[in-house]
């Protein structure tokens, strides 16, 4: 799989015959006014403009409730892209997203399956107060399994995932330890720590991290996420990726 890094959660990959897009987010540097006076600052521009992506197949989207997951650039985006599969809340909040309930599969050109998976974005109960999340993974025969974990922070469900469908060859993991006044404090991304332990359940997986910089509520940055996976011995299933820059991953 080729995948390119555009920043934030955001990245273009090819799987399949098909490009697949994450969360496109790719307004410039600003912030954002929240309900309560709350703002979300975004501290980076996208490494490639939305007008040069090519053409686009599929967007993965996590969730539609949250600008660094899905910005004004990005949401008008979405009506050029083909395929917009996402949590089901946001299959009735936007025109031509298809809703995905926890599990449930879709088959796209080429005998490419997408599954919706589990996500929590926070604690237990966050659902509530942030929205219902969701990851994917990939498959398609004679190619390595991959998933997208979306803004999650249960290491428990990436258990239950691992438990259905490994081995996978790849992980897109969102990590980032993000956090927000509204769950005091709490992480609504995985940490670096917590990365590790997804990274265990996953093997024998290449890691690639997303989701850890970009934003002023993103806690941990690529520096952090490196240490973490050299201190636990996994820095050969570590790929950092340059921003902008398309990797192969095999």
């Amino acid at each position: 799989m080729k995948i390119t890094h555009i920043g934030g959660p955001t990245a273009l990959f090819t799987y399949g015959g098909l490009t697949f897009l994450t969360d496109p987010a790719f307004d410039p540097p600003r912030e954002y006014q929240m309900p309560g006076g709350r703002v979300m600052t975004k501290l980076t521009g996208p490494a490639i403009p939305a007008a040069d992506l090519g053409p686009v197949d599929v967007v993965l989207l996590s969730h539609d409730e949250h600008f660094d997951n899905l910005d004004e650039s990005g949401r008008a985006l979405l009506p050029s892209i083909p395929t917009v599969l996402s949590t089901p809340g946001a299959g009735t909040r936007i025109p031509g997203v298809q809703g995905l309930a926890n599990w449930e599969s879709i088959e796209l050109e080429g005998g490419v399956t997408v599954t919706a998976v589990p996500a929590l974005h926070g604690p237990e109960g966050a659902d509530a107060v942030l929205g219902v999340v969701t990851g994917f993974v990939l498959q398609s025969p004679g190619l390595p399994t991959v998933y997208v974990s979306g803004d999650n922070a249960s290491v428990d469900l990436v258990k239950q995932i691992a438990d259905r469908f490994a081995p996978f060859g790849i992980a897109v993991l969102f990590a980032g330890g993000a956090r927000t006044a509204l769950l005091d404090g709490a992480n609504l991304t995985l940490t670096s720590a917590e990365a590790v332990e997804a990274a265990h359940l996953l093997a024998p997986a290449t890691i690639i991290p997303v989701h850890t910089e970009g934003w002023a509520h993103f806690t941990e940055g690529p520096d952090q996420f490196a240490q973490a996976f050299a201190a636990a011995g996994l820095t050969d299933r570590l790929q950092l990726l340059e921003h902008g820059v398309a990797t192969e991953v095999r």
